[in-house]
């Protein structure tokens, strides 16, 4: 069984709330500078945290120039013809790692680590990275998923490139490395994902199958899928961020830190209309209660006259007797002259 309940430095991660991850990906451009802004931005967007992807392009891939490490042409990334030529062009340096999670505990904001090779974790764990993600096109590299499960930290595994059976054994050698702090996103690996695509009660299944936390990776270019998945139930969102007008690898399917701003807010305010079960009227509209509807005299009835249902009536206010009193009345005499308005009590009624 998997915790419930997982911490990523002070934060908790939980069904109570959306914990919502800054996707910078490629989007700093390979400027430090920039990227710098971006976490600047972004704490003032009230986001929880902001991930990197911790990687070089010789951690990734190799430097060959043959047909299987060429882009193929309806690939979104063809324009770069191979794979090394991509990801040297959106990878985030090494050198840049122990400047950036200064800089973030300088400005009290959680920055965490997608992870891709054991050189990349081993200088996250000097930093004491709080977290790690594995891509989901990481999702068959069970050796490294043991080694980040075996930090005991909270790990987080999209779904994107898996099947049943892939998303199973990752699940698995999660367990198999003691490590309780799961958390599994529901992800689509399509730029940008369409719609039809998503599938998002898989989520709801998930989290049943694999008994823990679950979230969302989105990669649509908008922001109404994630606060769906928000509502959902989704206990992570991760969405890729961008300052405005930025171009890089990833930017067509990523948004402007001023929606991401929009999309936490939004959310925010959901979480907060969830509130608890409760089936009391609320303070406010105890106020409306007089719009309640009672038992009236709607017609004048003489001294001895029955009453029926042309001469009483449930209407509004809620003042009279409760509607459901209504057949104690019909057909039943009254002791006393009535008029229109007179709100109906027992003490008309003849026994």
């Amino acid at each position: 069984m998997f915790n419930n309940k997982i911490h990523i430095k002070k934060s908790v991660v939980s069904n109570k709330r959306t914990f919502v991850v800054a996707e910078i990906s490629a989007n700093h451009c390979g400027s430090l500078t920039l990227l710098k802004k971006m976490i600047i931005k972004l704490k003032k967007a009230n986001v929880d945290a902001i991930k990197i992807q911790a990687y070089e392009a010789s951690t990734i891939t190799l430097n060959v120039k043959s047909q299987d490490f060429k882009i193929n042409s309806n690939n979104t990334w063809a324009k770069y013809h191979y794979l090394y030529d991509l990801y040297k062009k959106a990878q985030t340096p090494f050198s840049w790692y122990e400047k950036i999670f200064k800089f973030c505990n300088k400005n009290h904001i959680i920055v965490f680590a997608s992870i891709f090779d054991y050189e990349s974790l081993k200088k996250l764990e000097k930093l004491k990275c709080p977290a790690y993600k594995v891509a989901s096109p990481e999702i068959t590299d069970i050796p490294l998923i043991f080694e980040i499960a075996k930090t005991k930290k909270p790990i987080i595994i999209s779904s994107g490139l898996s099947n049943y059976k892939d998303l199973d054994l990752a699940v698995k050698t999660v367990k198999k490395a003691k490590n309780k702090n799961l958390i599994l996103l529901k992800c689509t690996s399509s730029y940008p994902a369409e719609l039809s695509e998503l599938n998002l009660n898989t989520m709801k299944d998930m989290k049943k199958k694999f008994k823990c936390l679950v979230g969302y990776s989105d990669h649509t270019k908008d922001i109404n899928v994630p606060i769906h998945a928000s509502s959902m139930g989704a206990v992570m969102l991760e969405k890729h961020v961008m300052l405005k007008k930025t171009k890089s690898v990833d930017s067509f399917f990523s948004i402007e830190i001023n929606k991401f701003k929009k999309m936490i807010s939004i959310i925010r305010q959901n979480e907060k209309s969830n509130g608890k079960i409760d089936y009391n009227i609320s303070k406010n509209a105890k106020k409306n209660l007089n719009g309640r509807r009672s038992l009236y005299v709607s017609k004048n009835i003489k001294l001895g006259e029955k009453f029926t249902v042309d001469n009483i009536k449930s209407v509004r206010p809620s003042f009279g007797l409760h509607p459901k009193y209504l057949k104690k009345f019909l057909n039943k005499e009254t002791k006393k002259n009535l008029f229109i308005g007179d709100r109906l009590k027992w003490e008309y009624l003849k026994k």
